[in-house]
Order: C-alpha cells, then structure tokens, then sequence
C-alpha cells in the first residue's frame, strides 16, 4: 500500500468523523419537527437531568437505612420527607431512584453504543465487499441470533459474572449481530447508486466509499434503531436486577430494587410501583423519540 492510499484512507476517516458529526447535531435540531420526537426527548432530557443531578436532588445517601416500609409522604425524624416512602431496609426510595437513573444511563449507552460500534463495521463489510467476507459474518450472525435474546444474556452473566462491564459485554455481542443485519441490507441497497460508483471512479478508498459515501446514506434506519434498541437496553438491565444478574448490592438499580422488595409488594406496593413506573418512563421516551425520529426521516 502505497503513503498516498494510507494518507487518503486516514483523510476518509476524519472525513466520516466530521459528517457524522453534523448529521448528529443536524438531527438533532430537526427533532422540532415532531410533537412525539419533542415528548419522548423530553423524558429522556428528564431523566439525564436527574441523573447528573443526583448528588444535589437526593434527599437522603441512597443508601443509607434510615426508616424501613415508611409509606409515601411519611415524616422523617430530620424533617424531611419519605415522598415515595422506603423500602423494607429502611432506604429512601426516590433517592434510591434517582441514583439508579445514573446506572441506567451510563451502562445503556455504553452497551448500545459498543454493540453499534461492532455491528456497524460489520454490516459495512459485508455489504461492500460480499462474497466470502459477507459469507463468514451473515453466517457468524445467524449462529449468534438462533439464541434466544434473554437466555443469551443470562448464560454470558453466569459464565463471566454480575457487572457493569459483564453486562455491556453481554448486550454487545447479542445486539450487535442484529445491527450488522440491519446495516447489511442498507448497504446493499446503496451500493449500486450512482454516486458509490462515482465515488470509485474517482479512485476514492473501501473506507471512504463506506464512511462517506453509504454510511451517512443509511443514518435513518440506524437513529431509528438505536433509539429503539436503548429502550430495549434499558428493558433488559432492569430484567437482569430483577433476575439478581445485575449489578450487586447495595448499588441502586431499578431491577434490583423491583426484585428486593417483590415479597413486600402486595402490603407495601410502593417499593414495587414506583421503580416500574421510572423503568417504564424512561423505555417510553426512548420508543417516543424513535417513533419522532422515523416520522422526520420519511419527510426527507
């Protein structure tokens, strides 16, 4: 290879950076275009708010046993007040809460984004070049995605243990087959437009045909199904808490406090409800921005 192709090769990446980029804030701007973009946005802005505020807008360590199976708006002995009551160790609920929004919202990007940055390259290969690189990775996918998604999951926290990074281990190796599908078909579908073989015409890399020239082509479908797809992340790590494969106490997560207090639901249903209902807010805004998102991108 000669200096000239690695110094185009290199420049087609920083390239692909700079317009992933814009499409990003472009995107972005564009959510104003849809009431159910701007709703789900919302919710999701609300809880990153939240999460980033924790320290400040907890009223209690989460943590900390103060008063167990106090209802809602019970008094504490400091003068503050139980607004979604305790659990039965004593532990302030929306505190509890608050703090688990952290947990949420770093491990599920981290997951989705580590699963998107696999499927993605892999779906770009396989679509451009075919043939027996498309042969091995369709293959590799199918054998991964005849497993069934959850028992995947489970199987790969038993093997390696419950953890922050056992658990983005486990979403990026059973999401990303499905995202390289997804892209596969995408690129297919591009390839044969007239500007690709312009592009090649020209003399222009495998990597800047792919980054420059396809990827931004096919951002539609992927926004959408990133969206989409940390919904569904959001839905699994509360499903491993629940499962006792999430992350270990005494950390605060959704799923786990749903299974700590389960046995105490029928009598105290606070400690039950309320994680559901911040489970299931934050899932809904993710579902909402993609609905908004996918309404945009068919008005292009």
């Amino acid at each position: 290879m000669t200096s000239g192709s690695v110094i185009k090769g290199k420049l087609g990446q920083v390239n692909a950076k700079a317009s992933a980029l814009r499409i990003v804030l472009v995107q972005v701007a564009r959510l104003r275009e849809s009431r159910v973009a701007m709703i789900g946005a919302g919710l999701v802005l609300f809880w990153i708010i939240v999460a980033l505020l924790a320290p400040l807008i907890a009223p209690f360590p989460p943590n900390a046993t103060i008063q167990p199976l106090a209802k809602p708006g019970t008094l504490a002995s400091n003068g503050h007040i139980f607004w979604l009551g305790t659990d039965h160790l004593g532990r302030d609920v929306l505190s509890r809460i608050i703090w688990g929004a952290r947990t949420v919202l770093v491990y599920a990007p981290i997951a989705t984004g580590s699963a998107f940055a696999l499927g993605i390259p892999m779906g770009l290969f396989a679509g451009y070049k075919s043939g027996w690189i498309d042969e091995i990775l369709s293959r590799t996918s199918d054998l991964v995605l005849a497993f069934p998604t959850l028992v995947l999951y489970i199987v790969l926290i038993v093997k390696f243990g419950a953890s922050g990074l056992n658990i983005v281990l486990a979403v990026t190796i059973a999401s990303s087959p499905a995202i390289m599908r997804i892209t596969r078909g995408l690129v297919i579908d591009l390839r044969t437009r007239g500007y690709i073989y312009a592009a090649q015409l020209r003399g222009e890399s495998a990597w800047y045909v792919m980054l420059v020239e396809i990827l931004p082509n096919a951002r539609g479908p992927l926004i959408v199904d990133a969206c989409l797809r940390l919904g569904y992340v959001t839905m699994t790590i509360g499903t491993l808490g629940f499962l006792g494969l999430g992350l270990p106490p005494p950390d605060a997560d959704w799923g786990g406090m749903i299974n700590e207090a389960r046995q105490f639901a029928i009598v105290f249903p606070h400690i039950v409800v309320f994680p559901c209902l911040a489970v299931s807010s934050l899932v809904l805004g993710f579902n909402l921005l993609a609905d908004g998102v996918r309404e945009i991108s068919l008005r292009e």
